[in-house]
């Protein structure tokens, strides 16, 4: 029984996806930016929002890496792309003006931004000391 479960946990993990956002589904996953006002997170799960632009040499060099993180952590996180070019208005409204910029947003608290092509050490320790959640067995 401990077999089956620990499999359908692992198959779970591999179907977990990146999700790219514009302006309107970031308001909807992450916050409302237009409202102003104290941050609130309208997440179920903490989340990092990678902001980026399809012809970014560093965003392309992280973005493997993301989709990796994705898959090992499963339903406890969620990796959300923003294209910088597409969804301006959020990206103006958090003052983007270089990229890759990664906005790690816990359950309770205030994000935290960082800046750069991040290697994947860097991203799992922010996981865990950012966002409380701790790296999968």
């Amino acid at each position: 029984m401990a077999f089956i479960g620990a499999n359908s946990f692992a198959q779970s993990n591999s179907e977990a996806k990146v999700i790219h956002l514009d302006d309107d589904s970031f308001k909807e996953k992450v916050f409302d930016y237009e409202k102003g006002g104290d941050w609130k997170f309208e997440g179920d799960k903490p989340v990092i929002v990678d902001f980026y632009a399809d012809w970014c040499g560093p965003c392309r060099k992280i973005a493997p890496v993301l989709k990796e993180l994705q898959k090992e952590y499963g339903d406890a996180i969620q990796i959300y792309k923003v294209d910088t070019d597409d969804a301006q208005k959020v990206s103006a409204a958090f003052g983007i003006k270089s990229i890759p910029s990664l906005l790690f947003v816990p359950m309770k608290g205030k994000p935290t931004m960082a800046q750069g092509a991040l290697p994947k050490a860097t991203f799992v320790k922010a996981i865990n000391d950012v966002l409380g959640v701790k790296a999968p067995n």
